[in-house]
């Protein structure tokens, strides 16, 4: 049996991001993602609205506008979620959120890459692996968040990381490369 390559896509396998199912869903959650952005006093309509876009929301679910995603249905936000202004996620694969997570204004979130080697890459299929971040996370502003990682619960990560590697539990990690820099 072949795979589409949507099921490609969440398997981590090359995939092609034009894929006729592919493209349907992103334009689903671009609508929903224009609508949500232009609502901004309205807190039903954007609980609503955002019930339409993300896979699983919690309760107290806070997201400022603008907002941007790929497709929406991958991403799981848990309770007491916050996301501050202009916030980016890239859920080719799943972007989990656990409770009481809070992201920074800027804060981006990657689970798309692309192939390291140039010929590969110049032939167009993107590649996406899911991200983790456990419950009672903070991600200051203009943090990006690369694919693959995880960061466990009750860490901070500093304003303007890159996290390219796991991050664990309880600890204050910061800097390009994030690096673990105390304990907590």
């Amino acid at each position: 049996m072949r795979k589409t390559e949507y099921q490609k896509m969440l398997n981590g396998d090359l995939y092609n991001a034009g894929d006729k199912e592919l493209t349907e869903i992103r334009r689903h959650a671009r609508t929903v993602m224009h609508a949500y952005n232009q609502t901004v006093f309205d807190k039903m309509q954007r609980e609503i609205l955002l019930q339409k876009l993300l896979r699983k929301m919690g309760n107290n679910v806070d997201i400022q506008t603008p907002f941007f995603c790929d497709y929406g249905v991958h991403i799981e936000v848990g309770d007491n979620f916050f996301a501050n202004f202009n916030c980016v996620f890239l859920d080719c694969n799943f972007i989990r959120f656990g409770d009481n997570v809070f992201l920074g204004p800027n804060v981006q979130v990657y689970a798309a890459y692309h192939p390291v080697l140039a010929a590969e890459r110049i032939k167009g299929p993107e590649l996406a692996s899911p991200v983790n971040i456990g419950d009672n996370v903070w991600i200051g502003g203009g943090s990006i968040i690369c694919a693959g990682v995880t960061i466990g619960e009750n860490t901070t990560i500093g304003a303007g990381s890159v996290v390219v590697k796991d991050i664990p539990a309880n600890v204050l990690a910061v800097g390009n490369p994030c690096k673990v820099i105390k304990q907590l």
